[in-house]
């Protein structure tokens, strides 16, 4: 059974690594996990900052994430936040989807808001998406190579490539992940 892991909002938002992250969990290389409130986080950043971006169809993206990924959707960790110490008292509520999802992961690019001391009480790591999907790739190299081919397959308007899409990821900060697959 792969590993479950909780994908913090600030991993959701580029359209690239989500797309990437969610087809790593289809492919069952993890158990991918997350929130309603992760999910208000993440497109509610996204309408505010990305205003050219018709709503309704960030609405319609959410729902297909939701649908993408058996069993996504973390419920009834709430009353584990008030119980909580982290330095950023707002990113609580992910620590407590990953403890209630009994998750081994947090994929977040804010590491040092999940102090590994914290963490390891709960037998949970944060790591950022770079480091996750070196992880990944040295699990199981083909498969994420496989799911970046999908990507690339995907893209109609205008049609795309492997190496557009890993551009894509290498410009949101994929820079080891992007050179092991470029090997």
């Amino acid at each position: 059974m792969p590993f479950i892991v909780v994908y913090d909002a600030n991993v959701l938002y580029p359209n690239s690594l989500r797309d990437l992250l969610i087809r790593v969990a289809q492919a069952g290389l993890v158990q991918a996990k997350w929130t309603d409130k992760i999910l208000d986080e993440t497109f509610g950043n996204l309408k505010q900052k990305r205003p050219d971006l018709d709503p309704a169809k960030l609405d319609r993206t959410r729902q297909l994430m939701n649908r993408a990924i058996a069993d996504v959707l973390v419920a009834g960790y709430e009353p584990l936040i008030d119980v909580l110490d982290l330095p950023d008292l707002d990113d609580r509520h992910v620590l407590a989807a990953a403890i209630k999802a009994n998750a081994q992961l947090i994929v977040t690019e804010n590491t040092k808001d999940f102090p590994p001391a914290t963490l390891s009480a709960w037998n949970i790591e944060a790591r950022n998406a770079d480091d996750f999907m070196l992880d990944l790739i040295d699990l199981n190299q083909q498969t994420v190579y496989a799911q970046v081919q999908r990507m690339a397959d995907a893209r109609q308007n205008p049609p795309g490539t492997v190496e557009d899409v890993l551009d894509s990821l290498e410009h949101v900060g994929l820079l080891g992940s992007v050179a092991e697959l470029r090997r």
